[in-house]
C-alpha cells in the first residue's frame, strides 16, 4: 500500500491554509519550469498535507501564466497521492448562488494557450480522461462539506476558459444553454496533468458570481469576486481540515484508474523515445518508465 499524502492547490482568495501544523517551506525544482510558489508542507491530524497557492502569494500569476506542468510535477515529487483543487467559479444555475460549493466531476476545456501534456514529441502518451475526478476523493469532500454544513452539490460540469477576461454575454448564455454548471479559468490543463502524473484529482468549485447571463445581476468584476472568495476562505480552511482529519493513512486505489493511468498509455517505441524528455518524466512517469520494455 502507498502512504496517503494530501495535496491542496488554492485558487483565488486561497493563498494560505490555516490549521497546518509543523509547517515547513519546501522548495522543489522542476524540469518543466517555475512553479507558482514554494510548497508548504505540514500535517493536519495524522495526515501529511502539501499546499500550493496556484496564483502565487499576492496573486502574481494570471490563469494563462501559471506553469501547470511545473506545479503538478512538484506535487508528484513531493509524494502527493490525492490532490484537491480549490477554485473560484461563476455559476450558470440559479440555485448555485455566491458562496455555494460545487464538487464537479466533469470538465470542458476551452483553453488554447497552455501546455496541456507532459508528453509529446519524443514520447507520445494518451491517458483516459472519461472520468477525470476520483470518486472516492469526491465522496470524502462531500461528507466533510455535509459535516461542516457547507452548502454544496455533488457532481456537475465546469467549463474552463482561457481568460483572463471574463465571458461575453453571448458566451455566457451559450455555456448555460449547453448545460454547463459552472465556469472557471484554472481547472484545465491541471486535471489532465494530474491524470498523466497518476495523482487522484478533485475540484471544489466555490461560486463567487453568476457570470453575466443573469438578468438581475451586474457583470462580473474583480471586486465582487474577491469579496466572496475572501468570505469563502475560512470555510475552505475548515473543510480541508475536516477532510484531512478523516483521511485514511493509506491511499485508496482509485476506481477510475487514476493510480495507473499510464498503463498501456505510451505509444512511442522504446528505441524512438527522446532520452532528454524521458529524464524530465522521471517523477511523472517513473513507475512505467522503469518497467521492462521502456
Amino acid at each position: 500500500m502507498t502512504k496517503a499524502v494530501l495535496g491542496i492547490i488554492g485558487g483565488s482568495g486561497v493563498y494560505d491554509l490555516p490549521g497546518i501544523e509543523d509547517v515547513q517551506e519546501w522548495r522543489i525544482g522542476s524540469p518543466w519550469g517555475e512553479p507558482s510558489e514554494v510548497l508548504r508542507k505540514g500535517r493536519i491530524g495524522g495526515t501529511d498535507v502539501i499546499f500550493l497557492p496556484r496564483h502565487g502569494r499576492g496573486h502574481r500569476l494570471s490563469p494563462s501564466d501559471i506553469d501547470y506542468r511545473a506545479n503538478i510535477d512538484i506535487m508528484k515529487r513531493a509524494g502527493v497521492t490525492d490532490l484537491i483543487s480549490v477554485s473560484a467559479c461563476g455559476s450558470f444555475r440559479q440555485e448555485y448562488y455566491p458562496g455555494f460549493f460545487v464538487l464537479v466531476d466533469q470538465y470542458v476545456d476551452r483553453t488554447y494557450r497552455r501546455e496541456a501534456s507532459f508528453f509529446g514529441r519524443g514520447c507520445v502518451a494518451h491517458v483516459p480522461m472519461a472520468h477525470p475526478v476520483g470518486p472516492l476523493l469526491q465522496q470524502r469532500i462531500a461528507r466533510a462539506a455535509a459535516a461542516e454544513e457547507v452548502p454544496h452539490a455533488v457532481g456537475g460540469t465546469l467549463v474552463c476558459i482561457e481568460g483572463p477576461q471574463f465571458s461575453t454575454y453571448a458566451e455566457s448564455v451559450t455555456y448555460k444553454e449547453l448545460g454547463y454548471d459552472v465556469i472557471g479559468m484554472t481547472a484545465m490543463p491541471e486535471a489532465k496533468l494530474a491524470r498523466e502524473a497518476e495523482i487522484t484529482y478533485a475540484t471544489i468549485a466555490m461560486v463567487t458570481d453568476y457570470d453575466c447571463w443573469h438578468p438581475e445581476h451586474d457583470s462580473v468584476d474583480v471586486a465582487s469576486v474577491v469579496a466572496v472568495a475572501k468570505r469563502n476562505a475560512a470555510r475552505v480552511a475548515n473543510l480541508i481540515a475536516r477532510i484531512a482529519r478523516d483521511f485514511p493513512a493509506e491511499h485508496e486505489p482509485c476506481p477510475v484508474g487514476s493510480d495507473r493511468a499510464l498503463d498501456g498509455a505510451i505509444m512511442t517505441a522504446p528505441s524512438a523515445c527522446d532520452p532528454e524528455l524521458l529524464k524530465k518524466l522521471d517523477a511523472v512517469a517513473g513507475r512505467v518508465l522503469k518497467s521492462p520494455g521502456i
